[in-house]
């Protein structure tokens, strides 16, 4: 398994970020039958403001959020609530996440919630980004979110939601 870790906000260095993001990559990718051992991605550990501009540039809203991902190509489902395509592991890269440490550690607190719990949550939310998941529509989020409950639950963490 790959995951590279870039910490571009000192904040960051309070966590494990490497060790979190592996365990949610490796519980991310084994329940999909996927192995962790053939795929990377990269993260980037941010404040606010530069997830914001990212948030700016992406998507037309300059604010920050939680966690942004860029897969590196389209693997959505062909129809609503269905599963998407799976990668192809002659092709690792499955993409970019950037993570914004004030939003983190604000929504964290808000929600009474170990902060390395929600970060392995959005971990894992951008995974399933990163492998076609969304939850645009009802039937896919309820999918999405209920692949992340289950994921998390197995790493000993409670629903999100």
């Amino acid at each position: 398994m790959s995951i590279d870790v870039l910490i571009e906000a000192e904040s960051w260095s309070a966590l494990d970020l490497a060790a979190l993001a592996e365990r949610a990559e490796a519980a991310t990718l084994e329940r999909l039958g996927l192995e962790p051992a053939a795929f990377e991605i990269a993260l980037l550990a941010c404040d606010d403001a530069r997830i914001a501009a990212l948030n700016a540039d992406f998507r037309g809203k300059p604010q920050p959020t939680n966690v942004l991902s860029w897969p590196s190509e389209d693997r959505g489902a062909a129809g609503t609530g269905e599963m998407p395509l799976p990668p192809d592991p002659a092709d690792p890269e499955l993409g970019d996440i950037a993570i914004a440490w004030e939003t983190c550690a604000r929504e964290a607190a808000e929600a009474g919630k170990p902060l390395a719990d929600h970060v392995t949550h959005l971990t894992v939310h951008g995974i399933l980004h990163l492998l076609g998941f969304d939850h645009e529509r009802d039937a896919d989020a309820a999918l999405m979110e209920g692949l992340e409950v289950e994921i998390l639950g197995k790493l000993g963490l409670s629903d999100p939601y």
